[in-house]
């Protein structure tokens, strides 16, 4: 006489809906496709050619993020067509500072209980921001772990290699004088999303409510997703006269534009070169946050900074608005230690 056995299904984990995803999401990657690209979804590994795609002496770089409580947002409004280029920005939008052209793209997505609809859905959404940024989706894992997390609720996580030519690194060569080039953001991106919900909290607001700043609820204005920087940062690179280019994630423009400046330098901003986004001026109001405290936690409508050569600053403000960036002129690289901040955004 033997026992009742149970199955792997019976203790909450689904093999047949992940194959199911896998099956789904297989046109989404493939349309991801780029030279370089050996073979499709389901190895145990995914492989990529640097030669075939076009490099002759290549160094690797590895980026690495998720897309933080911003999250909570998409579970809670189940608007998660998008949060997957959220996922995706945040990783590419890193690697091109270093100088590098983004190739593929890996991602992890985690939760209790597989719904094949939803997790497709998001999987497609990193497709989508793949293609954009011109990096192939190249495998993943999707992880069922019953009890690890409450119902509906999942996490993200993104893995992107670039590549670019020995020698091609950056930051390099920022000099004083050189000039500060802002691309405008898309809103809050993907940082601060703690702050944000504690606003909304304390305003008594539900995601389902009119936007204060734009037309639509509330929390399709917050999910908005992070302005894929790419393409534009990697043709201004191409063109010449970059020198720099800092990604406006969590930290602001105070702590992430001294990551590009060499010791004795800094970044002398003009806070009256842009006018702030309705979505921050809304935050820094209801919040009662001081001007620091906007600077230091959300991207305050600057999602990226390039400094360039001055000599190259309007050849390259032309090109960049050309690529359909808004671009301000932000300042300029001085002597000094902290970013430097004169006028006012609030």
């Amino acid at each position: 006489m033997t026992k009742n056995g149970i199955t792997y299904s019976e203790a909450g984990v689904d093999i047949d809906a992940g194959n199911a995803l896998v099956d789904r999401i297989k046109p989404a990657a493939k349309a991801t496709d780029r030279p370089g690209v050996m073979a499709g979804l389901g190895g145990f590994g995914g492989l990529f050619d640097l030669k075939a795609a076009g490099f002759e002496d290549p160094v690797l770089v590895a980026a690495t993020d998720g897309v933080g409580t911003k999250l909570r947002i998409a579970i809670d409004t189940g608007n998660v067509d998008t949060i997957g280029i959220d996922l995706v920005a945040m990783c590419v939008n890193d690697l091109v500072c270093q100088g590098a052209e983004p190739l593929f793209f890996l991602d992890y997505f985690a939760t209790g209980k597989l719904d094949v609809d939803s997790a497709a859905r998001i999987v497609e959404g990193i497709a989508g921001g793949c293609k954009e940024a011109g990096c192939a989706l190249i495998g993943g894992e999707t992880a069922e772990m019953p009890g690890m997390y409450s119902e509906g609720d999942f996490d993200l996580a993104g893995f992107a290699v670039g590549a670019m030519e020995r020698g091609a690194e950056l930051p390099a060569g920022v000099v004083e004088g050189d000039v500060l080039l802002g691309l405008a953001s898309d809103g809050v991106h993907s940082n601060g999303y703690s702050l944000v919900r504690k606003i909304v909290e304390m305003a008594g607001l539900g995601w389902g409510d009119p936007a204060p700043w734009v037309n639509g609820t509330l929390g399709a204005a917050l999910l908005a997703p992070t302005r894929l920087y790419v393409r534009p940062a990697l043709e201004a690179v191409r063109a010449g006269g970059v020198h720099g280019l800092a990604h406006i994630t969590g930290g602001g423009l105070t702590e992430n534009l001294p990551r590009v400046m060499p010791e004795g330098l800094t970044g002398a901003v003009d806070l009256g070169a842009w006018t702030l986004p309705g979505v921050f001026d809304w935050l820094a109001k209801q919040g009662g946050l001081t001007e620091a405290e906007l600077l230091k936690t959300f991207n305050a409508g600057i999602g990226m900074v390039l400094v360039v050569a001055e000599d190259r600053a309007e050849a390259l403000t032309d090109l960049l608005s050309g690529a359909g960036e808004t671009v301000y002129r932000l300042g300029s690289v001085v002597p000094g230690d902290a970013i430097q901040y004169s006028g006012s955004l609030l």
